[in-house]
């Protein structure tokens, strides 16, 4: 049996598509924001923040994406329960997640955990720890 012929140029781009569809090259549209760089970064050990900084690999949906912050471990207190630390603007601008804290952090381990969406409103999440001296 036989295809009907396609233009050239047609073909080509059929060709093209499917090979990268088999590739497993989805298009920007369909990925998911990935965290690129953060501050303070995972696992770092920093003196008394005051702004925290995520930057993702795409522009993001503001009302689907942030921040939330808790403090896991303090120096001298060895069962210290989860403290969630709240009352700090998040900022969402393009790329970046910003959020502004009103005083510098205590000493203690904190744990971060974010989430984000890009334009076509597919969500990633992550969670990394630091520690502040």
């Amino acid at each position: 049996m036989r295809f009907p012929a396609f233009p050239l140029s047609l073909r080509s781009v059929l060709a093209l598509h499917l090979a990268l569809g088999a590739a497993g090259l989805a298009p920007a549209a369909f990925a998911r924001p990935a965290l690129v760089a953060a501050d303070p970064a995972a696992d770092a050990a920093v003196t008394k923040p005051t702004v925290l900084t995520l930057t993702f690999s795409e522009a993001l949906d503001a009302p689907l994406s942030g921040l939330d912050l808790v403090m896991t471990a303090m120096p001298g207190m060895a069962h210290h329960q989860p403290m969630p630390i709240k009352g700090f603007p998040v900022k969402v601008e393009d790329r970046r997640i910003a959020a502004a804290l009103p005083r510098a952090l205590p000493a203690g381990t904190y744990l971060l955990t974010w989430h984000a969406a890009g334009a076509d409103r597919d969500g990633a999440t992550g969670s990394y720890s630091f520690t502040v001296r």
